[in-house]
């Protein structure tokens, strides 16, 4: 299994780079456009494979290449999408909401967090 989430991080990540920098240069700006249909893609993606797997019409190690290898790779907001979603058709509304809102909502603070250590770091070289 290791070697298909390997395959498919690689040829994930080098989607990301290719589209999302495609798009970014033909939408220049402060936009993050490239980010945002890499997301949105991966999310699609994941809910047509997951889908399919869910039905047994896959086998486990095209399943794995495909969300854990490719998606990851691509991108992690589709496993954020999946997971939140599938907590609100359990009827978890709570967990649901709380996982999606506390993961954007700790997500930023995480990240500017990572940022005031950086800069914290940097400063004193």
């Amino acid at each position: 299994m290791p070697l298909y989430i390997a395959l498919g991080s690689a040829l994930g990540g080098l989607s990301r780079y290719w589209i999302g920098g495609a798009l970014q240069r033909a939408y220049p700006g402060s936009f993050p456009v490239g980010t945002l249909v890499v997301n949105l893609t991966g999310c699609f993606l994941i809910g047509l494979v997951l889908q399919y797997a869910l039905e047994g019409t896959m086998n486990q190690e095209l399943r794995v290449f495909l969300t854990i290898g490719f998606c990851g790779g691509y991108t992690t907001f589709s496993s954020f999408s999946w997971e939140s979603l599938r907590l609100l058709q359990a009827g978890e509304w709570g967990r649901g909401a709380l996982y999606a809102f506390g993961s954007v909502g700790l997500g930023l603070l995480a990240t500017g967090a990572g940022l005031l250590v950086a800069k914290g770091i940097l400063a004193r070289t």
